[in-house]
């Protein structure tokens, strides 16, 4: 799982913002394998949960920000 999230985090900034403006699912599969690859048990139950409900769009948009800014997915980790 280590390697799925570094192989995630080595994406230019540009296909990452791409597949996030096509739709929020690749960065709530992100959070998920960040979480359990860091084993946070919260992060995994936010994660799934968000997964279930399809996402919140202010959170959409905050991922699209901090894309640009830092490069990747806001998550709590």
């Amino acid at each position: 799982m280590k390697d799925f999230v570094k192989t995630l985090d080595d994406l230019p900034r540009i296909v990452k913002f791409i597949l996030v403006l096509i739709g929020d699912l690749f960065a709530n599969v992100y959070r998920l394998c960040r979480s359990i690859a860091k084993n946070n048990v919260l992060g995994i139950i936010l994660a799934v949960l968000l997964l279930l409900t399809g996402g919140f769009l202010i959170l959409w948009i905050i991922d699209l920000v901090m894309i640009v800014v830092k490069g990747t997915v806001w998550w709590i980790d």
